[in-house]
């Protein structure tokens, strides 16, 4: 027969195996219903950095190059010699008067005899302004360009090569000219497509039948 003694551990161990499987069970238990909490609580959002704008068409940064309403005026270019500061070839806007080109040329210098020069005349595109200076001979007509012919042509003889050297005559103006011929006076060039009055007046020192 077991003593009392040993019967009393035998209880106490069984008391401490029950109570260690209970605890165990409970921390199980607990253990379980946190890890359901957690998994069912709902995680604290991230924020994703939101994507840049597209650049839209009228943003300045994708604007395509516009093109410019017009090229710019048309131009002339004259030469520009005698007595001026800087003579030279001139560029100057479809218009323009020979002061104008006598300006962009440096100015006339002390000497110049501008009383024998037209400022006021429109300029020629290819002609040749001479600024005077006292004594020096007269220049060919105000408006030959430069190279042009030393004497009046006649209308009847002269070439196309000839007539489109002429002040405002071109190529094609110059086949008009011969294909009108044969002209029995100047005031017949107002006949020719391309001639008007002004040109007429322009031409009427340089040619002749």
């Amino acid at each position: 027969m077991r003593r009392p003694r040993d019967k009393r551990r035998l209880r106490w161990a069984v008391s401490w195996r029950a109570a260690g499987t209970a605890a165990l069970a409970v921390s199980l238990v607990v253990g379980a219903v946190v890890l359901r909490s957690v998994a069912l609580t709902p995680g604290s959002a991230v924020e994703l950095p939101e994507p840049a704008p597209l650049a839209t068409a009228g943003s300045g940064a994708t604007d395509a190059p516009r093109p410019t309403a017009s090229a710019g005026p048309g131009l002339v270019v004259v030469h520009v010699v005698g007595a001026v500061a800087g003579p030279g070839v001139v560029r100057l806007p479809v218009g323009s008067r020979v002061l104008d080109a006598v300006a962009a040329a440096g100015g006339a210098t002390g000497d110049a005899d501008l009383a024998r020069l037209n400022l006021a005349r429109p300029l020629v595109d290819g002609e040749q302004v001479v600024v005077p200076r006292p004594g020096d001979p007269d220049a060919a007509p105000e408006g030959t360009p430069a190279g042009g012919p030393a004497g009046p042509l006649d209308l009847n003889t002269a070439t196309p090569a000839q007539l489109d050297e002429l002040p405002g005559v071109g190529p094609v103006l110059a086949q008009r000219i011969v294909a009108r011929r044969p002209f029995r006076s100047v005031d017949e060039l107002d006949e020719v497509s391309g001639v008007g009055p002004t040109l007429l007046e322009r031409l009427r020192p340089l040619v002749r039948v």
